[in-house]
C-alpha cells in the first residue's frame, strides 16, 4: 500500500536534487582551475562524462542495484531495472514519492563519479574514462550504496551511520582514486615541469558552487523538510568554516608556507564539508564544530605527503575525500547524539568500532575492485592519451578545442 505523499517534503527534496546537481559543474570548475590551461576543457569533459554515464546506468540497473530487494545484504535485485512504473513504487517513510527519491539519489551517484576524475586529470582519453566510470559506478558505487543505505544492506544492518555519504561517497571515491593513480601512472614531467594551477579564481568559484550544493546534499538527506534538515545545514556550514580556519592556522605555522593561500583555504572548506557529511544529521552543532576542528589534522599531513611522494593523484581526491571521509565517519561514531544515533560521547563506545568496520569494508572493496578494473582497461582499451598528445594538452588532442584564445 502506498503512503500519502507529503508535498512539503517532496518539494524540499526536489529543490535539494537541483542543489546536488549543480555540484558537478562546480567540481568541474574547482578541478579545472587547479590544472594547466591546456587541459581545462578536457577536465570539464570528464565531469560531463560522469553525468552522462551515471544517469544512464542509474536508469538501466543502478537504482535497482542500490535500493532494490537485497540479495544477501550485498546488492539489490533487478526488480526496479529500467524504472518501469517508477511512479507506482513506494514512497519513503517521510512521504517523498519514489520518483523524487530516485532522481535525488542519482545526483549522489553522479557527483561521486565526477570526483573520480581526479587521477585521470591531464592524461586520459575521454572515451576510456566514459567506459571506466560506467563500469565503476555499476560494480563499485552501487553495491556500496546498497550496503550502507538500503534496508537490507549488511552495513546498514550492522548499524553503520552515514547520514549523507561519508562512506558511500567520500571513502569510496577517495580510495578508488588512489587505486587509479597507481595504475594510470604519473603525468609527463611530474615534479620536473611547472604544473601550477592556471586559474585560482575559478577554483574559488567552483568551491562556492560545491558549498552551495552541499547544503542540499546534506540537508536533503533528511528526506524531509524538518528540524533534522535544518540541523544538517547548520552543521555543514559550521564544520566547513571551522575546518577552513584551522587550515589557515596550519599554513601560518607551516615552515614551508607561512602565509594562507586561497587554494589552502578552499581545501580546508572542502575537508570540513567532507568530514561532516556522515554526521550532519546525527550530531549537535558543537559536534560539527569539533569535527571541523579535527579533520584537517588528518587531511593536511596526508596531502603534504602526497605532494612529496611519486603518487600523482593530481587533485587530491584521496587526501580530501578519502582521508576526510574516514575521519568524518569515525568521528560520527564519537559525537553522534541525536536523531536516534548514539555515539561515544553519548554513552555508546561500540559505535566507533561499527563505524571503523564500515570504513574498512568500503575502502577495501573500493580500492581492490577499482585497482583490478583500471588495470584491465589499461591493458585493453588504454586509459592514457599518447605522449605527444599529452604534451600538446588534452583540450586539443582529445576535443580539438581550446579554452583560452
Amino acid at each position: 500500500m502506498l503512503l500519502q505523499v507529503d508535498t512539503g517534503n517532496a518539494s524540499w527534496i526536489l529543490t535539494a536534487t537541483c542543489l546536488v546537481l549543480i555540484m558537478t559543474p562546480g567540481l568541474a570548475m574547482f578541478y579545472g582551475g587547479l590544472i594547466r590551461k591546456k587541459n581545462v576543457l578536457a577536465m570539464f569533459g570528464l565531469c560531463v562524462a560522469a553525468m552522462i554515464a551515471v544517469s544512464i546506468q542509474w536508469f538501466l540497473v543502478g537504482y535497482s542495484m542500490a535500493f532494490g530487494n537485497s540479495i544477501g545484504g550485498f546488492v539489490g535485485d533487478l526488480s526496479y531495472a529500467g524504472l518501469n512504473d517508477v511512479f507506482l513504487m513506494h514512497e519513503t517513510a517521510t512521504g517523498v514519492p519514489a520518483t523524487v527519491f530516485v532522481v535525488f539519489q542519482c545526483m549522489f551517484a553522479m557527483i561521486t563519479a565526477a570526483i573520480l576524475a581526479s587521477p585521470f586529470a591531464e592524461r586520459s582519453k575521454f572515451g576510456s574514462f566514459l567506459v571506466f566510470i560506467s563500469i565503476w559506478s555499476l560494480i563499485v558505487y552501487n553495491p556500496i550504496a546498497h550496503w550502507v543505505w538500503a534496508t537490507g544492506g549488511f552495513l546498514s544492518q550492522a548499524g553503520v551511520l552515514d547520514f549523507a555519504g561519508g562512506t558511500v561517497v567520500h571513502v569510496n571515491v577517495g580510495f578508488s582514486a588512489a587505486a587509479v593513480a597507481l595504475v594510470i601512472g604519473k603525468r609527463q614531467g611530474f615534479k620536473k615541469d611547472p604544473m601550477e594551477p592556471h586559474n585560482i579564481p575559478m577554483v574559488a568559484m567552483g568551491l562556492g558552487l560545491l558549498w552551495f550544493g552541499w547544503l542540499g546534499f546534506n540537508g536533503g538527506s533528511a528526506l524531509a523538510a524538518n528540524e533534522f534538515a535544518g540541523l544538517a545545514i547548520i552543521n555543514t556550514n559550521l564544520a566547513a568554516c571551522t575546518a577552513a580556519l584551522v587550515w589557515i592556522v596550519l599554513e601560518y605555522v607551516d615552515k614551508g608556507k607561512k602565509k594562507p593561500s586561497m587554494i589552502g583555504i578552499s581545501t580546508g572548506v572542502l575537508a570540513g564539508l567532507v568530514a561532516i557529511t556522515p554526521a550532519a544529521g546525527y550530531v549537535q552543532p558543537w559536534g560539527a564544530f569539533m569535527i571541523g576542528l579535527l579533520v584537517d589534522f588528518a587531511v593536511y599531513p596526508v596531502l603534504k605527503w602526497r605532494t612529496r611522494s611519486n603518487l600523482d593523484e593530481s587533485l587530491d581526491a584521496f587526501a580530501c575525500h578519502g582521508i576526510g571521509g574516514v575521519t568524518g565517519a569515525i568521528l560520527t561514531g564519537v559525537f553522534a547524539s541525536v536523531n536516534g544515533a548514539t555515539g561515544l560521547v553519548a554513552g555508546d563506545a561500540t559505535q566507533v568500532a561499527i563505524q571503523a568496520f564500515g570504513v574498512v569494508c568500503a575502502a577495501g572493496f573500493a580500492f581492490g575492485v577499482t585497482l583490478v578494473l583500471a588495470f584491465l582497461l589499461k591493458k585493453t582499451i588504454k586509459l592514457r592519451v599518447k605522449p605527444d598528445e599529452e604534451y600538446v594538452g588534452c583540450d586539443v588532442s582529445v576535443h580539438n578545442e581550446i579554452a583560452y584564445v
